[in-house]
């Protein structure tokens, strides 16, 4: 993997959407890891516009994320009811319920634009989220030189990463923050920790796999290693340097995290994903609740209930997204995260 990947250490920087930025992908990349970054979010030109940025700063390989979720089935009943549930809220904050909600971003599954615009910028490594998109894609993405991944939370969603011709798995644990990976959100989903499912790919899929969810230290990069994995994605870790673009009332999160537990759940964006327990998770499931609308359309109602809640100075409506192993967070520049990291594996694997 590491001839793969072009990297000269075991260390991948999650991507993180909204998060990562060019100068944490750049830094972490510089330093002989692979840097990420996040785009399922961004729209082509600024995804266009992270990727040259990301390329001024470094000439080391780095990795794209793309999200390959089904685009929503829309229900205006279920969508309606969301809305009514959260009315309240808003009105608290001074401004008006949406009226109804809003695809904020395109699935790379249906999206040509930033589909011709990779092909175009070649990006050293192409990773998917929530799913792949069409063996054509993928091809047309291989041909162009691009290393090819896919984040999967259990052996099934492996074996469609390999049958499609990808290159290596990033095994999602279910300790992991942010977004879970599962391809069917409304499926069963066996919540198997980062460890077991690594075991469970090692023995069962015939690809390289990165170990994803909760690891913040060499100690825990050791783990993964000795139970088979190639290298580590972490993305928690790296929540609290300052190249990340994570805001103040973010990071005070992190730094008080022994104190605020995270949690997995679907209100937040309609997927389930991992973070700190707020007001807007505890509101949204409430006793008589209605079910989430679709991803993203109530990521839409969540957005505009956070910027409504911030200009009133409450943090309690955002997406702060964490992994169970938050509170072993460390507030370093990614470099000298980095340096800590590569030592800390040396030691463990003495």
């Amino acid at each position: 993997m590491i001839e793969l990947l072009q990297i000269e250490h075991l260390v991948v920087q999650a991507p993180m959407a909204g998060i990562s930025t060019p100068a944490l992908a750049a830094a972490v990349s510089n330093a002989g890891g692979l840097g990420s970054l996040g785009l399922g979010a961004s729209t082509v030109t600024q995804s266009r516009a992270a990727i040259v940025q990301t390329r001024s700063l470094t000439d080391k390989p780095f990795n794209v994320n793309v999200f390959c979720h089904r685009p929503p089935e829309r229900d205006e009943l279920v969508e309606r009811a969301w809305i009514r549930h959260f009315s309240g809220l808003f009105e608290k904050f001074g401004v008006n319920a949406p009226r109804a909600l809003n695809e904020i971003y395109q699935s790379f599954l249906v999206d040509e634009q930033a589909f011709l615009m990779l092909l175009e910028l070649r990006p050293p490594i192409v990773s998917f989220h929530f799913g792949i998109p069409s063996f054509d894609r993928i091809a047309a993405l291989k041909r162009a030189g691009i290393t090819t991944l896919a984040s999967v939370t259990s052996r099934e969603e492996a074996t469609k990463v390999e049958a499609a011709g990808i290159d290596g798995i990033i095994a999602q644990g279910y300790e992991a923050g942010g977004h879970r990976g599962v391809f069917d959100p409304q499926g069963e989903d066996d919540q198997l920790s980062t460890i077991a499912l690594v075991q469970r790919l090692v023995r069962d899929v015939g690809l390289p796999v990165i170990a994803a969810g909760g690891i913040m230290d060499g100690a825990g990069i050791s783990v993964a290693l000795r139970h088979g994995a190639v290298a580590a994605q972490l993305g928690t870790a790296f929540i609290l340097c300052p190249q990340s673009s994570a805001d103040l009332a973010y990071k005070e999160k992190l730094r008080a995290s022994r104190s605020s537990p995270t949690t997995m759940t679907t209100v937040i964006s309609g997927r389930p994903a991992r973070g700190f327990i707020n007001d807007l998770i505890t509101h949204g499931e409430g006793p008589n609740s209605p079910f989430p609308a679709s991803y993203p359309l109530a990521y839409d109602l969540a957005k505009q209930l956070h910027s409504a809640a911030a200009k009133r100075g409450n943090h309690e409506f955002s997406s702060h997204w964490a992994g169970e192993g938050v509170p072993y967070a460390r507030e370093l520049p990614a470099a000298e995260l980095m340096q800590t990291l590569i030592m800390e594996l040396r030691f463990a694997l003495i």
